[in-house]
């Protein structure tokens, strides 16, 4: 992958990650400020602005290694994390669910706009902006997925986690939540053996699939 290359990936993949990451913040925010708790808010994270949410790591270093690694083939990263004190919420165990959802729900949209972006940059006349318009809507499908399906598994402090502490009966939900300190390592482990990847990818696919077809592309 030559530097044009990169440099053109880079900027195209650029405002759908930014956008995917900033939202999906933003809705854990708004949703917990919703059901009680006004910790993010008052900390200024309830913001659509991208600069309140990055994290130069995760937001900026570690999507651009990925991109030109793996040729735009993998693009992944993270932004700082919205506070939320369960504790303030009206009904801790219940509205976690919908908090932790939220994030995951604001990609499910998002993936939404970019592919009815897609459907009307391919129906409309063809011209300068089609084909990087194109582009740009098939990386923020396929971006805001993968931020869906793997915040969806079910390991705290994923958001998948925090569902099913929410779901699960009040002694299970404890023990369950005890894994949490040790959550980052087992998924930094089941990323290292690819087990995440042959989960999440099919998954994924599936999802664009549908999405896909619901559009009408191809």
């Amino acid at each position: 992958m030559d530097l044009q290359a990169i440099i053109e990936t880079v900027a195209l993949l650029a405002i759908p990650m930014v956008f995917a990451i900033t939202l999906h913040e933003a809705a854990h925010g708004y949703v917990a400020k919703h059901f009680g708790d006004y910790t993010a808010y008052q900390a200024g994270r309830i913001s659509l602005n991208p600069l309140n949410h990055i994290d130069p790591i995760g937001t900026i270093l570690v999507p651009v290694v990925l991109v030109v690694f793996t040729a735009g083939q993998l693009v992944f990263g993270w932004a700082k994390p919205v506070p939320v004190n369960f504790g303030r919420l009206r009904d801790p165990k219940r509205d976690m669910l919908w908090v932790a959802a939220a994030g995951p729900g604001a990609n499910l949209l998002m993936a939404l706009v970019w592919a009815l972006a897609l459907k009307l940059a391919l129906v409309i006349p063809a011209n300068y902006f089609s084909y990087p318009v194109q582009a740009m809507a098939q990386g923020g499908v396929l971006i805001n997925l993968v931020l869906m399906v793997l915040n969806l598994v079910p390991i705290p402090p994923l958001d998948g986690g925090r569902i099913a502490v929410s779901l699960l009966p009040n002694r299970l939900a404890y023990r369950f939540a005890m894994i949490e300190p040790y959550g980052l390592f087992i998924i930094v482990a089941l990323l290292a053996t690819r087990v995440l990847s042959r989960v999440v990818g099919p998954v994924v696919g599936a999802c664009r699939d549908l999405i896909y077809a619901v559009f009408g592309l191809s």
